[in-house]
């Protein structure tokens, strides 16, 4: 394990807050890793210790990681955020630019129709339905996050510009769509708190919960859902590797790329969410649904039940917290990072 001492405080108040189940937390700061610890079990009978390498199924912060990776497709030249959809890819029906995918303003956070059990895992399924769908307000006008839509079709727009694969783009970067193995992932503990009866409308229903597939119990742990490429959310990593990438974003793209990439793309109200949201060009930015940092400047993503991972280029600090067990946490933040943020920003 690593701490340093002027870190001492945010590693006890992760401990202290990690309860049932186990959970990681990186630091990097000034480009040095200074926090990389860990807690806690990560076997569902709670026998197994979390271990140094514990990756863990880290939901929404794979669309972050995803995002960067077309920002780093965008830097060599292989794509052109402001061209629209149809320049990559033809069949597509919506009328909207790759950057509108990013920031999630295509107006397509849903599918309509009710799609048959299976096709969260059949990547041609999920795409061919949403280059045919009809977007949900006019693509640009109003934004409404992407819960899970974002990773087919980002992810599609980049398997096309740059003929290769999402898990291949993100696997260098530090993030495994799905689980190739050896070995096995933190076990997914069950969801804690009220689940899909909370969401506010149909449109939302309809984003976190067609396919079917994506609210079976215990669906995480599956040998389907480790399998298949879903980019917006069946990504695994440690949260060293996160807080890594985050420490490095500031060197892999150039400073007018990141000024863009960060800068708030989406800010006010939320169709789907039907709270405060603010998104650069895939980066979730603090807001008042998801309010990880005090400082508006910063940049990373929340994922369902409690990861985070953000930079603050402010403070010279990147942050990853991966926790197996998770807790809905409809709006705020996520009682484990509280103390955590506090401490850091102290």
């Amino acid at each position: 394990m690593i701490c340093d001492p002027a870190f001492e405080h945010v590693v006890e108040a992760f401990r202290d807050g990690v309860g049932k189940g186990g959970a990681a937390l990186a630091i990097v700061a000034d480009g040095r890793l200074v926090v990389d610890v860990w807690h806690g079990t990560r076997d569902e009978a709670g026998r197994l210790p979390w271990e140094r390498d514990t990756a863990v199924n880290v939901f929404s912060l794979s669309k972050a990681v995803l995002a960067t990776a077309a920002h780093l497709a965008a830097q060599r030249g292989q794509l052109d955020l402001d061209a629209a959809v149809t320049a990559y890819w033809p069949e597509f029906r919506t009328d909207t630019t790759v950057a509108d995918l990013l920031a999630h303003r295509s107006g397509l956070p849903a599918i309509r129709r009710k799609l048959p059990a299976g096709s969260l895992y059949d990547w041609t399924a999920m795409t061919d339905a949403l280059a045919a769908e009809e977007p949900w307000w006019p693509p640009g006008s109003r934004h409404g996050y992407h819960a899970v839509t974002f990773g087919w079709l980002v992810g599609e727009v980049l398997r096309r510009a740059t003929g290769r694969e999402p898990r291949e783009l993100t696997a260098e970067l530090g993030l495994s769509l799905g689980w190739p193995g050896p070995g096995e992932p933190a076990f997914v503990l069950p969801l804690e708190g009220a689940g899909i009866e909370r969401l506010p409308a149909p449109i939302a229903v309809r984003a976190f919960a067609n396919p079917a597939d994506l609210i079976a119990p215990g669906v995480a742990n599956t040998a389907a859902w480790r399998a298949a490429q879903i980019p917006a959310a069946n990504g695994h990593a440690t949260a060293r590797a996160l807080a890594d990438l985050f420490g490095r974003i500031g060197n892999l793209l150039t400073p007018t790329l990141l000024a863009e990439a960060t800068a708030p793309h989406s800010d006010g109200h939320d169709e789907v969410l039907a709270g405060p949201t603010r998104f650069g060009l895939g980066y979730m930015l603090p807001s008042g649904l998801r309010p990880y940092s005090p400082n508006p400047r910063a940049f990373g993503h929340t994922g369902a039940g409690g990861a985070l991972v953000f930079a603050d280029p402010d403070l010279g600090i990147a942050l990853a917290y991966t926790p197996n067990r998770l807790i809905t946490t409809p709006t705020g933040p996520d009682p484990r990072w509280t103390p955590i943020t506090d401490a850091v920003y102290a």
